[in-house]
């Protein structure tokens, strides 16, 4: 096949079907591809801290005269915005505080507008066309179809002025490729900045032994070796985060991508025993409390994701704190739901503006997600950059330059040596 990316070609892949492998070496960190999106959205929440159209974080940005909601570096990106901010601008003014797409909507919204202006394939599909994304729309249940409905109502509602809409099927069919095609683009610790279709790299298929990351600069997506290739080898991401044991992970790919992984280490497990380590104790604790406290914890992980945007940040500590005093009956604390609940209390108290808290939780943290996570791991070195801060802000100075530079480790493979992050990190570090 021609390979219209260079060293890169479409191939089906056994048991995968469709995917993409190496026609030449690749080194760990180097770039095999990089593709910016079919069509992009910022985030609502981070509207004003974000450019609409480049994705550039700075202060003073303008803001749009006519809604007043979209902020721009300058008149040259409020331009190339606009055919896909007039969507938006006077449906914002319209309808107020109850303008309230998701930004699933939102994103569907722009790509209905893109490919009603696209006459040929746009560089984003050098190898597959948006509409041959998979959908896998038969897989769907009851709740994930009537979210999408729900979704169908908000674009018929918010977007008629702009959009012909196609029929009821085919909007289904797009909600459900964005579901399952869609990227969220991060900064470097990692938080939601917007979500975006990537057709070429969304055909690079999922394995919990990745050989490359998908990271992104500015709106574009790109696609970095992390460990060394030869000509042959299938380009794998992760779709998932990779710190939980096997059962976890696929139950997550099958609820999210509808299928099982087959991975070297799904078969072998060869780290759940770590990822499930038990308190040393006396005497040996019984299979059955074991069992019975991770169905514990798989239900707090759950109930404290649907509760939190429901509850306040000291209530959200106190659920951490006590299932963490339960769970560490039975669990070591480099049990990964021990870490789990860590990592989210941490969270809690970045938000809270407890330096001492966020320090205590993110240093029993380290040293296990070091060890669990695969080589290169963007959740190890965004833990690296918040304490490191938090470490800089305290004055302790020498603690939050070993920190950022252990992050700058990892980040150097993953985003390249170039990347405006890097560029930040090493100011940050020089200022000390």
């Amino acid at each position: 096949m021609t390979a219209l990316i260079e060293g890169i070609v479409k191939f089906d892949s056994p048991g995968k079907g469709r995917g993409l492998r190496v026609t030449k070496p690749f080194k760990v960190g180097e770039l095999l591809f990089s593709s910016p999106p079919y069509s992009y959205v910022l985030s609502v929440e981070e509207r004003g801290s974000y450019c609409e159209f480049c994705f550039t974080r700075k202060e003073g940005l303008a803001r749009c005269g006519k809604c007043k909601k979209a902020f721009y570096c300058n008149a040259k990106c409020q331009k190339g915005d606009w055919a896909m901010h007039k969507l938006e601008c006077s449906a914002m003014n319209a309808f107020g505080e109850n303008w309230c797409p998701s930004d699933t909507t939102r994103l569907v919204a722009r790509i209905l507008a893109k490919k009603k202006m696209m006459k040929e394939r746009c560089v984003s599909e050098k190898i597959l066309l948006i509409e041959e994304l998979q959908s896998h729309l038969e897989d769907q249940d009851n709740e994930k179809r009537e979210r999408t409905d729900t979704d169908i109502a908000a674009l018929h509602r918010f977007y008629p002025k702009h959009l012909e809409l196609p029929d009821h099927k085919d909007l289904l069919t797009l909600f459900s490729q964005v579901a399952c095609n869609g990227f969220t683009i991060e900064d470097d610790e990692l938080s939601h900045i917007g979500t975006a279709v990537y057709p070429d790299v969304a055909l690079i298929n999922h394995s919990c032994l990745p050989s490359v990351i998908v990271t992104y600069n500015a709106t574009s997506a790109e696609v970095r070796a992390v460990k060394d290739m030869k000509p042959g080898d299938e380009v794998l991401i992760s779709y998932i985060d990779l710190l939980y044991p096997t059962d976890d992970r696929n139950n997550r790919l099958r609820e999210c991508y509808y299928f099982t992984c087959d991975c070297l280490e799904c078969k072998t497990k060869s780290k759940d025993k770590a990822k499930l380590k038990i308190r040393k104790q006396r005497d040996p604790v019984e299979p059955h409390v074991v069992n019975n406290m991770i169905r514990y914890a798989r239900n707090t992980v759950r109930e404290f994701r649907a509760l939190k945007h429901i509850k306040t940040p000291s209530e959200l500590l106190e659920m951490c704190e006590q299932s963490l005093e339960k769970m560490g009956t039975v669990f070591d604390d480099s049990n990964v739901y021990m870490l789990h609940m860590m990592y989210q209390a941490m969270g809690v108290c970045i938000y809270m503006q407890d330096a001492d808290g966020a320090i205590r939780y993110g240093e029993k943290i380290l040293k296990p997600y070091s060890k669990l996570y695969p080589p290169y791991s963007l959740n190890v070195s965004s833990i690296y950059l918040k304490m490191g801060r938090i470490y800089m802000n305290m004055d302790r100075h020498s603690e939050g330059i070993s920190a950022l530079k252990k992050a700058m480790a990892i980040m150097e493979v993953a985003h390249g040596k170039n990347h405006p992050f890097l560029r930040e990190l090493r100011e940050e570090i020089g200022q000390k």
